[in-house]
């Protein structure tokens, strides 16, 4: 369960794509919806965007964090 949290700014979308590139090039299949809804965002707690949430956990707030990372946590969350 991966959940991007943005209004659609350009960080917002490169912290998607760049999720899609690293699920390419490691074969993680996984759905990400993207929250662009103000209020929605709210409900997750985050004082900032773009936000990843992972499994319902908070991994990032404010960047976009190097694709190692996001391997790194993608990789994670599936051995869960």
């Amino acid at each position: 369960d991966i959940k991007v949290l943005g209004p659609g700014c350009v960080q917002c979308d490169r912290l998607e794509q760049e999720l899609m590139q690293v699920m390419a090039e490691t074969g993680i299949m996984a759905e990400i919806e993207h929250v662009r809804e103000i209020k929605e965002i709210g409900k997750y707690g985050v004082m900032g965007t773009p936000a990843l949430l992972i499994n319902g956990r908070v991994k990032s707030v404010g960047k976009v964090p190097p694709r190692s990372q996001l391997k790194a946590w993608l990789e994670e969350a599936q051995k869960q």
